[in-house]
């Protein structure tokens, strides 16, 4: 299952809301720098959708705030 993200880097607090059946806004407390954000987003995926972290994998815009993750195993 793919589905988009949408990262909010920089917040003041980290929270995942829903907006469509495959489309998420993700906030995270740390700088996008170096993929810090990218890992904290994937752990944040992984918690809420209860999938372990190696079955999320990145395929495309590393470095956008607009993500698509495929997800092993929903």
């Amino acid at each position: 299952m793919k589905i988009k993200v949408r990262v909010k880097p920089n917040a003041k607090k980290e929270e995942i809301k829903q907006i469509s059946q495959d489309f998420y806004e993700v906030r995270v407390t740390v700088v996008p720098e170096k993929g810090k954000a990218n890992k904290k987003v994937v752990e944040i995926l992984s918690k809420h959708l209860k999938v372990p972290k190696s079955r999320i994998k990145l395929i495309r815009g590393e470095k956008s705030r607009e993500k698509v993750f495929e997800i092993e195993g929903l």
